[in-house]
């Protein structure tokens, strides 16, 4: 820099300014100036070509279709902890069993009410949406999220010795997973509101991606460390997992929220509360009685209230075939790797497709494959000289992959359906239903477990229960006509106006 300092004008100024001494020497004397704001211009040139650099550099690295910014790493990392967090799922099961040594039909029961706290997610998104906590709308909440978290993972590794203790600190964990799953979701409904089928489908891909890739990673540890530490320990180590939804929420890219009404000192006695409370559920209701909004609405609780056998067979496979926790987890591993392939099989082939199509095909060859577990509870496998093993990881890996590809059209429907303005709220609306729909089909399973007499330590009627939830599956179809046709835009913007859901 300092040659260039010393370097005299160009030729052409020189020659201007010649005979006018006052015009060279007041040029000679601005020259210093004139130089330091052009050092200063090209050092802010430098810093700001170096961010467009890295934003550039940002923007070139893509997973499933997306742009891999701070925000969406967020969203990604949140869904991993969701999906690392079943680490402790067989701990709880084998804690319920062995330890409080409940039924098959009390453990579903247990696990129907642990689901509570996902049917009234609309709750968490009014909240997140109308109620800034330190100025955040959604970092604020995922920091909470992860120390609730880990509050009740911490309960169950040191205190509960009952159901009715283990059933509230799972509540509690189920309702800390929920919170910082409303915010995630708010997070991609504002990214795929407007956007194609395609695009919605790849921001659910990623999401749902990083949830069974944090499946894989705690699938064999889940069970080796059961049977090598014990429960308690597990839980303990769980403890810790929620922690990082707490630590990744300073990637979220969120203006603070100031103005009347929407800081951290608000008053929910004011007016303004009641106010925009009576605003927000009425449009609300106003959304959701819209027949584009309620009729696949209707459907997605129909289609996820069919009964469910999970609970009848995870006794029948511990009990009765006598597998271990170490094998579970490696079946466990087997099924997240399968959900990691059943979102790359949506994100790659299926997600172009109509969504009537998908419901009808995958529900058709699920519940096909589903009688499969009939091979197993009678022992027909073992005629073919299949080992119950060796069935057991190949018939939950097919279904696995199949389940997986036919959840994410409910993904990109509920995403879909939403209007903007308040799409934390709308959106976890949706997926209450849906949720309302699996509890149902929870607790219908377990009610059909009692009437036919499956307990822990029998199973005659096990086959015709896993027959009839299987063929159960079929009831929703008449009714695929409440699906919206094609990839036609089941929100258009012309009626966004009328629909538009505002916090304040």
């Amino acid at each position: 820099m300092s040659v260039s300092v010393q370097m005299p004008a160009p030729s052409h100024r020189r020659d201007r300014d010649d005979g006018d001494p006052f015009l060279d020497s007041r040029t000679r004397a601005g020259e210093g100036d004139l130089l330091a704001t052009d050092k200063e211009e090209e050092i802010y040139t430098s810093s700001k070509t170096t961010s467009r650099r890295n934003k550039s550099l940002m923007s070139r690295i893509r997973c499933f279709g997306v742009e891999l910014t701070p925000d969406n790493i967020a969203v990604a990392m949140v869904y991993f902890v969701q999906g690392v967090l079943g680490l402790s799922r067989l701990a709880v099961s084998f804690y319920l069993k062995d330890d409080l040594h409940l039924e098959p039909a009390e453990t579903a029961v247990i696990s129907g009410f642990s689901a509570l706290p996902w049917l009234i997610k609309p709750l968490y998104g009014f909240i997140s949406d109308s109620f800034p906590l330190f100025g955040y709308r959604r970092r604020s909440y995922l920091v909470l999220s992860g120390l609730l978290g880990a509050l009740s993972w911490s309960l169950m590794a040191t205190f509960v010795d009952s159901k009715y203790d283990a059933a509230s600190c799972i509540l509690l964990g189920s309702l800390s997973v929920a919170f910082s799953d409303v915010v995630v979701d708010s997070m991609v409904v504002e990214r795929a509101r407007g956007e194609s089928q395609s695009m919605s489908g790849s921001l659910q891909s990623l999401c749902w991606g990083s949830s069974a890739f944090g499946g894989i990673v705690s699938s064999y540890f889940s069970g080796s460390l059961v049977d090598a530490y014990g429960v308690r320990f597990v839980f303990g180590i769980t403890a810790l997992l929620p922690l990082i939804t707490s630590a990744v929420a300073v990637l979220v890219d969120e203006q603070p929220v100031v103005g009347p009404g929407r800081g951290q000192n608000f008053s929910l006695a004011s007016p303004g509360f009641f106010e925009s409370s009576k605003h927000n559920i009425v449009q609300l209701w106003h959304t959701v009685r819209q027949p584009n909004v309620f009729l696949p609405t209707l459907f997605l609780f129909l289609w996820q209230s069919t009964p469910q056998s999970d609970s009848a067979m995870f006794f029948f496979t511990t009990n009765r075939l006598g597998f271990t926790p170490e094998f579970l987890g490696r079946v466990k591993l087997v099924t997240s790797v399968a959900s990691l392939l059943g979102v790359g099989l949506y994100n790659g082939f299926l997600k172009n497709v109509p969504l009537r199509k998908i419901f009808l095909a995958t529900t058709i060859i699920g519940a096909g494959l589903g009688m499969t577990q009939v091979f197993l509870v009678t022992g027909l496998n073992r005629q073919f000289g299949i080992s119950d093993e060796w069935f057991a990881i190949g018939d939950s890996l097919i279904l696995t992959v199949l389940s997986q590809a036919s959840f994410m059209p409910v993904l990109v429907l509920a995403a879909r359906l939403c209007p903007q303005g308040m799409e934390a709220t709308l959106f976890a609306t949706l997926m209450s239903v849906s949720n309302g729909g699996s509890v149902l089909g929870g607790l219908l399973g377990a009610g059909l477990t009692q009437l036919f007499g499956v307990t822990k330590d029998s199973f005659d009627n096990l086959a015709v229960l896993i027959i009839l939830c299987n063929l159960s599956s079929f009831l929703p179809l008449p009714l695929l006509g409440l699906l919206p046709q094609g990839d036609t835009d089941v929100n258009p913007k012309g009626t966004g106006d009328d629909i538009e859901m505002k916090s304040n």
